[in-house]
């Protein structure tokens, strides 16, 4: 009986233990519901910097696309199966070839342009449509008639220098590209999100951390929760409002009956 005396307050006190490492979601979602109004100011001040940074710090920056056609056709101007397999294998050489320096060194020199030729290859996007023999180049650049211009030149010069390096027939323009009307970014919306997102969350995780942090006792059933005991009494709150006019009515009825 003595050891069963002895085990029963270890056993409770490591079942208070086991509480105190639960995490009561309920109490939780009320903390952060109590404190809304500051998780929607953080929100909106998120919004409000992310909006700003955008508009007064970001580049904007447009993008112009330019396509070609790749074929290699034989003497006879028919185009047979075995020229669509060699235009094909082709494709991925003209992705790699016209990033070479030398054909962005042309391009540098005829548009004039004060920038590395490891400036120029960073702006260029060379993509290939799936199951296709067409290029799209794509250059971007803070500058929209800059970007079709250098997406031009780089066609221009691809169908003069590669045809040579590669023996193979010039490929064919399919679009021009022209100066875009609507920046590609940044996108003012998508921020906007983004940084209302980041502060709603910096705010919840502030609030979630005081909360952890916060050891005290605030009702009289955190006392038998954490501490197993009954409390015996609770002391109420004074109100020194009422208590400072009361004791001004009762120095005004001594004063009365003193007269």
């Amino acid at each position: 009986m003595e050891n069963q005396a002895i085990n029963q307050p270890e056993a409770q006190i490591a079942q208070r233990q086991n509480d105190d490492d639960v995490i009561d979601l309920v109490e939780l979602f009320y903390v952060l519901w109590g404190h809304a109004w500051q998780i929607i100011l953080c929100l909106i001040a998120g919004a409000a910097i992310a909006f700003a940074y955008t508009y007064f710090l970001v580049t904007p920056l447009y993008k112009a696309t330019s396509s070609i056609y790749i074929v290699s056709a034989s003497n006879n101007s028919v185009v047979n199966l075995t020229d669509l397999q060699i235009g094909a294998q082709l494709t991925a050489d003209y992705q790699e070839l016209m990033r070479s320096r030398p054909l962005l060194e042309d391009v540098i020199k005829n548009l004039d342009l004060d920038m590395s030729t490891s400036a120029l290859s960073s702006m260029i996007s060379i993509t290939n449509t799936s199951d296709t023999r067409i290029l799209k180049i794509t250059v971007t650049s803070p500058d929209p008639q800059e970007s079709a211009d250098i997406a031009n030149e780089l066609v221009n010069q691809a169908c003069i220098y590669l045809p040579d390096i590669m023996e193979t027939d010039e490929p064919n323009l399919v679009e021009e590209a022209i100066p875009p009307a609507y920046k590609a970014s940044p996108s003012y919306a998508k921020n906007l999100v983004l940084g209302g997102l980041v502060g709603a969350v910096l705010c919840c995780g502030v609030l979630v951390l005081r909360y952890l942090m916060n050891d005290t006792f605030v009702t009289p059933d955190d006392v038998s929760r954490y501490l197993g005991v009954q409390p015996l009494a609770v002391i109420p709150e004074a109100d020194l409002g009422e208590f400072n006019q009361e004791n001004k009515k009762g120095r005004l009825l001594k004063r009365k009956g003193a007269k």
